[in-house]
């Protein structure tokens, strides 16, 4: 019976329960897409935005999940995007922005 309850807002949660409304577009197609987390030093949801824009744009990025208080993004990609390709756009970004940007460990 425990099985669904308090994951609607576990961004954590590994498992593709058919209860998670929007997000599971997929199911059990190729194993779970791959997460990848940053730390991103967001101030503002402008930030928010530009982080999401310029990752949501990429080819193979399904999901993009910020969290300002936090100043974590959780990024849901296919394995073609690589952790270092998204780094490498949101450092243009940092350049940019004079914010913080990291490959969470």
């Amino acid at each position: 019976h425990s099985t669904g309850i308090g994951n609607q807002n576990n961004t954590e949660s590994r498992n593709t329960s058919s209860h998670t409304s929007a997000q599971t577009h997929r199911h059990r197609g190729s194993a779970t897409m791959p997460e990848t987390r940053f730390d991103v030093g967001m101030t503002c949801e402008g930030c928010a935005s530009a982080v999401k824009r310029i990752l949501g744009k990429m080819d193979g990025v399904s999901d993009v999940q910020t969290d300002v208080e936090a100043k974590t993004v959780v990024v849901t990609a296919d394995a073609s995007v690589s952790p270092e390709l998204m780094l490498e756009k949101l450092e243009k970004w940092s350049k940019a922005s004079g914010k913080s940007v990291a490959l969470a460990a």
